[in-house]
C-alpha cells in the first residue's frame, strides 16, 4: 500500500530531527518531516490525507483514512498552551474530509506573537517501517495542498 501525504501549510521543509521538541525530533510519536510556515494573516491548514477526523485540538489534528494508516498535523510547537486563541476549527471529530480540504485556520504570526515556534511537524501514524520518501527537498518551499510526502 502505498499513498500521498499533501502539504498542510505552505512553508519551507525541514527534516523532523531539526524540531526543537524532542517528541517530534526524536520520532517518540512516528515519523514525518516539518514545514517552517512563511505566510502571515489567516490561513486554512488542509488535511494531508482522506479520511476521518480521529482527534481534533485548534492546535493539532488526526486524520485516518479508510485502510488504517494515520497522519497528526501539529501546528506550531507548544501551542496547546494557547486554548485554542487564534485557531477557528472548520470540523469536528469524526467528520470525514477529503485530501487538501480545510480543517483549521490559524495565523503563524498570531502564534510567534505569543513567543512560539510555529514549525508544523507532520507525523506519519500506525504504520510499523513505514518507508517515506519526501517529494519537497529540505530547505526547499512548497505550497498547501501540493504532494508533500509518499508513504509505502
Amino acid at each position: 500500500m502505498t499513498f500521498e501525504v499533501l502539504a498542510p501549510v505552505t512553508g519551507r521543509v525541514a527534516a523532523m530531527e531539526d524540531v526543537a521538541d524532542p517528541v517530534f525530533s526524536q520520532g517518540l510519536v512516528g515519523p514525518g518531516i516539518a514545514l517552517v510556515p512563511d505566510e502571515d494573516g489567516p490561513q486554512d491548514a488542509v488535511a494531508p490525507i482522506a479520511g476521518r477526523i480521529l482527534k481534533l485540538h485548534p492546535h493539532a489534528f488526526v486524520i485516518v483514512s479508510e485502510s488504517g494508516p494515520g497522519v497528526l498535523v501539529h501546528l506550531g510547537l507548544d501551542t496547546v498552551g494557547l486554548d485554542g486563541e487564534g485557531f477557528t476549527l472548520l470540523h469536528a471529530e469524526n467528520d470525514t474530509v477529503d485530501a487538501g480540504e480545510p480543517v483549521i485556520t490559524w495565523d503563524p504570526a498570531a502564534v510567534r506573537a505569543h513567543g512560539l515556534d510555529t514549525v508544523v511537524p507532520v507525523v506519519v501514524m500506525n504504520l510499523d517501517n513505514p518507508r517515506i520518501t519526501v517529494r519537497t527537498a529540505v530547505g526547499e518551499r512548497t505550497a498547501r495542498g501540493r504532494a508533500l510526502l509518499d508513504v509505502s
